[in-house]
């Protein structure tokens, strides 16, 4: 009875069903979940940036040293003059109500005065992004650039003498820290050859405008940004290098063969795009990691960045500027790695229809 019933209803069901490919059903579905794949990565960013701000709060007040006696410069201050100093601050308020104060300030963009500088903490913020996003960007394209290039050509060509090559200087600089290769190419470029300035951003007491003034930044540019951009260029080559390995193998650039594409027309129109997936989330997410590392390079070379502003404030126990620094670098990593999903999602079509 049943069997017939379901022979009986069988038809009727499948006339229901609509006919041809469902690419009209799974196109709704995919664009009804963006919102809440979006909502569900926003939120997540939100309670990471939560929880940065609260660390960053209370951690940066069990530094060791006590930063209203170094404000006294080693001076002979009474205990009066130090409570005053402390009120003077806001630091005689009870930690909670400190928080509060400090999580007030986020909202309105006012992150307090630099002990130390005796500056807002936002503008100096503000004066030192630009140096700082100059670097980094001028860092990661050109590694961006070299590194994907040479690693799918590394790939493409494995166990010759160019792969080899490549892999071993890729391995090499991959371990070296930065601030080590930093100090090697200062006192190799900028001591023994004296080709690039050793420090600073402008040549000091020059008075340049116009393209004058940006030849001298890109001249002082060229060793900070050749530190910072060596590991990611490494890094962007073995990434770019393994993926594309794993594509080699696969059925369907077999398929382009048999079509009579020629190997560079493989490579550039079947392989590589494929390889670039995985690579898209690297290349986010160390964008993000160089400007939260940009201390040691900035630090090296003097580089009037944020990173630079970092180092100052840690030595002098300067914590309302290291807050805001902290939750600046903090934030970008958050947002690189936010905009990495939403672009890996966009690119793989895979993703697009879960």
């Amino acid at each position: 009875m049943s069997d017939t019933n379901r022979v009986q209803s069988g038809p009727s069901e499948q006339a229901n069903l609509p006919d041809g490919p469902q690419t009209d059903i799974d196109e709704p579905k995919s664009r009804s979940s963006w919102p809440r794949f979006i909502l569900a990565k926003a939120g997540g960013a939100a309670i990471s940036m939560i929880l940065v701000v609260v660390v960053g709060f209370f951690a940066f007040r069990i530094l060791p040293g006590d930063p209203v006696r170094m404000l006294a410069q080693d001076r002979r201050t009474t205990p009066e003059q130090l409570a005053a100093l402390r009120a003077e601050h806001g630091l005689d308020a009870p930690l909670f109500e400190q928080f509060i104060l400090y999580v007030k300030g986020l909202f309105t963009g006012d992150l307090g005065s630099s002990l130390v500088l005796k500056q807002d903490v936002t503008q100096l913020i503000a004066e030192r992004f630009w140096p700082t996003i100059l670097l980094t960007g001028t860092a990661s394209l050109i590694a961006i650039v070299i590194g994907l290039a040479i690693g799918q050509r590394a790939a493409w060509r494995r166990g010759t003498a160019f792969d080899n090559a490549n892999m071993g200087i890729a391995l090499t600089l991959w371990s070296v820290p930065t601030f080590w290769l930093g100090l090697i190419l200062i006192m190799v470029f900028g001591g023994m050859l004296g080709w690039f300035p050793t420090g600073g951003m402008t040549t000091p007491g020059s008075r340049l405008t116009g393209i004058d003034h940006a030849l001298d930044v890109a001249h002082h540019l060229v060793l900070p940004a050749l530190a910072m951009g060596a590991v990611s260029y490494a890094h962007y080559l073995l990434v770019m290098r393994a993926s594309l390995l794993e594509e080699l193998p696969k059925d369907y650039l077999l398929t382009a063969r048999a079509k009579g594409l020629r190997e560079d027309l493989v490579r550039k129109r079947h392989a590589v795009p494929n390889a670039l997936l995985p690579t898209i989330t690297v290349i986010f997410m160390t964008v993000g990691g160089l400007i939260g590392g940009a201390v040691t390079v900035e630090t090296v070379f003097s580089w009037p960045g944020l990173g630079y502003l970092t180092f100052q404030a840690l030595s002098s126990s300067d914590f309302p500027l290291l807050q805001g620094t902290f939750v600046v670098f903090s934030g970008v990593v958050i947002l690189m790695n936010f905009l990495a999903d939403i672009a890996y999602r966009i690119i793989d079509p895979r993703l697009r229809t879960s």
